[in-house]
């Protein structure tokens, strides 16, 4: 009667949750088609790595004075090895030698480094010795073929969800409804026939005993009874009122009611999240003092100075969330 019960309650749950699988499969197919389709047009441009590795080492080390489409401090990077074989005649070793050791590169009189040094009013660019060829390789992967943005993956898949289901046969739902409806009525025969079997016992005075439970002890009193227990606890409470009270006394009381009125909407989801800038690099009394302190302005500018421009999902987000327009602050 019981194991009849829990299979009827499980398929139950399948049917329900049945929904929730199929859209998990389609984000997850879409997921996959989209990363096809990046690695397709990376392998189309001739071009090996991984462009989501890469718009992380982007991030970390380039967008302070590139961007993909735009000139910056340095030239825009959008396909620029492409760009640089087509134009230029150069392969990807030229672009190993310029990003790992540029003043270099430029001191030894190669014709194209130089004219790159004099065209962007001789700004140099930093070196990156520590850059394997590998990571180069998907870095420019990255600038051939930027990922799709997840906000599309996440559409595609809602819409691939909302299609699905279509397809020709007997769909798994109409087979799971079908066995929980067998199993229901298989458990409501079960409880009648159980039903239909006390009632002729007790018509023929036949008496069903049950098996008297044991009495058991008191969890509270099997506990107090255990004096190996009983000690353990209390050297533990001990330490832990130890403890919080300890905290408690060395508390300085410095952050009572401390609420800095913000200069600035900044978004660490931005800066900490996707670009991944160390939090020590902004908040860097952290490193020696409890708190993290506010940077200050040209903390900021080390990269700001470069990076002006704000994107429209930042935007939106300004907006949205704190009823802000960056570009007028």
């Amino acid at each position: 009667m019981s194991v009849s019960l829990f299979i009827f309650l499980l398929l139950s749950a399948s049917v329900f949750s049945q929904e929730e699988v199929v859209s998990d499969e389609a984000a997850t197919q879409v997921a996959n088609t989209d990363q096809a389709a990046n690695v397709a047009e990376v392998a189309a441009a001739d071009i090996e790595g991984d462009p989501v590795a890469g718009k992380q080492i982007f991030n970390q080390n380039c967008a302070a004075c590139h961007a993909l489409n735009r000139k910056m401090t340095g030239p825009a990077l959008a396909n620029v090895q492409t760009r640089l074989q087509d134009e230029q005649g150069l392969g990807k070793e030229w672009l190993y030698k310029w990003i790992k050791n540029s003043p270099g590169f430029i001191a030894s009189g190669d014709a194209y480094a130089n004219q790159i040094y004099n065209e962007f009013n001789q700004a140099a660019m930093t070196a990156f010795p520590t850059l394997t060829n590998e990571d180069i390789d998907n870095v420019l992967a990255y600038t051939a073929a930027p990922p799709k943005a997840p906000a599309q993956a996440a559409d595609a898949a809602v819409a691939a969800g909302g299609s699905g289901g279509s397809g020709s046969g007997i769909s798994n739902e109409l087979i799971l409804g079908a066995l929980v409806l067998v199993f229901g009525l298989l458990v409501v025969m079960l409880f009648l026939v159980n039903n239909t079997l006390k009632r002729i016992a007790a018509a023929n005075g036949i008496v069903v005993e049950r098996e008297k439970a044991e009495k058991r002890m008191p969890i509270w009193k099997a506990f107090a009874n255990n004096q190996f227990l009983v000690l353990v606890s209390v050297v533990l409470l001990l330490l832990g009122g130890a403890y919080f009270a300890y905290g408690w006394m060395m508390q300085i009381g410095v952050d009572q009611g401390y609420a800095p009125i913000q200069p600035i909407h900044y978004s660490h989801r931005i800066h900490a999240g996707e670009n991944k800038i160390e939090c020590k690099y902004c908040h860097s009394s952290a490193r020696v003092s409890k708190h993290s302190g506010i940077p200050s302005l040209n903390v900021c500018m080390n990269c700001h100075k470069s990076i002006y421009q704000v994107s429209e999902e930042t935007l939106t987000e300004g907006k949205q969330e704190y009823g802000v327009d960056y570009n007028k602050e």
